[in-house]
């Protein structure tokens, strides 16, 4: 398949990377020009927990606009630019793609499908859920920090199921679901501690063993399951377990968070959220469709998110500080969101 990676940042890069290694698919990295310069320098290396693999810079193609004609030739697109930037790019793949490619939003919040729709017309979109976290260490070197399967939209096209047999092939576990909101909604009430991340500087193993992270982790997290009980939205369960019962299990004492999250999922010393690079790096975050979507829809069925809308605001002020995490403790960051 020729597959284009649109918006290449940490997950683009290792999705693709991944793609290339297991040679099943000519890969198109669509970035910008910081990042061609840092494959051309360093080539692109995927680094998992046990492994890692270089794919030689003579051996990447790296462009810089959707609109290249590169991309047109392209039989998929999978689109991993931050949610902000999905109109803009809908429009310029709907300029580009040819009218028999896929397009597949592998991107956080529950929206980003929907626009695509939108702006593309009757192509095929598939939304696409990523259960993995991937942390970009410099130097072309992209490192999966926790394990967790590709949830794709399933669809009967013969190029989505190409895709998934490709995927598959390259290592990623896939899953495929008819309906994928409920799953959407469970990703998005679990990357509310994104921001939580983003406003400590803590890594993700740090949030899950510290008491006062979890308090913080659980209070949020219960605050937006009320709202999505409120709009009448029944959530996936998480690996098995049902989404309601996560506030709880924060709850408990580090012992047993140990066990259940080891039980769970592995996850690397090195993960950390997507919206604390963000930060760090001085880049707008994607809190508005995270928390704030919890915010917005809870205006909707008449209810309140106190919590995450104080979040929504320190993310904010922390964007306008300019690069850097604000650094806060569980006890300073928890009377904060205390704060009117």
């Amino acid at each position: 398949m020729r597959i284009a990676i649109v918006g290449a940042g940490s997950i683009g890069c290792y999705v693709g990377g991944k793609l290339l290694a297991a040679g099943g698919a000519d890969v198109i990295f669509v970035g910008r020009p910081r990042l061609r310069d840092e494959l051309a320098a360093h080539g692109l290396t995927t680094r998992d927990f046990d492994r890692a693999r270089t794919v030689p810079a003579a051996q990447l193609t790296v462009v810089t606009s959707a609109e290249d004609p590169a991309v047109a030739a392209c039989d998929v697109a999978l689109v991993c630019v931050k949610s902000a930037q999905t109109e803009e790019v809908a429009r310029a793949l709907a300029r580009t793609l040819r009218a028999d490619a896929i397009v597949a939003s592998l991107q956080n919040g529950v929206r980003n499908a929907d626009v695509l729709r939108a702006a593309l017309g009757p192509r095929h979109v598939l939304a696409t859920i990523v259960s993995f976290n991937v942390v970009s260490r410099g130097e072309g070197v992209f490192h999966r920090a926790m394990t967790g399967p590709l949830i794709l939209e399933r669809h009967a096209d013969p190029r989505a199921r190409r895709l998934v047999t490709t995927l598959a092939a390259a290592g990623f576990p896939v899953e495929e679901r008819d309906d994928l909101a409920p799953d959407q909604w469970t990703k998005l009430v679990v990357n509310l501690n994104n921001a939580v991340s983003a406003l400590t500087g803590a890594p993700t193993r740090q949030l899950l063993l510290t008491p006062g992270y979890r308090r913080i982790i659980a209070a949020v997290i219960g605050e937006a399951l009320g709202v999505l009980r409120a709009a009448r939205i029944e959530p996936a369960r998480l690996r098995g377990i049902p989404l309601a019962i996560m506030p709880a299990l924060m709850r408990l004492p580090t012992p047993l968070v140990r066990l259940v999250t080891r039980a769970q999922m592995r996850v690397d010393p090195e993960a950390r959220s997507s919206m604390w690079e963000d930060l760090t790096r001085g880049r707008p975050t994607e809190v508005d469709y995270l928390n704030g979507e919890i915010v917005r829809l809870a205006e909707r069925a008449g209810t309140a998110a106190p919590l995450n809308r104080r979040i929504v605001s320190l993310v904010h002020e922390a964007e306008q500080k300019g690069p850097g995490s604000p650094g806060l403790d569980p006890r300073s960051l928890w009377s904060r969101l205390q704060a009117p």
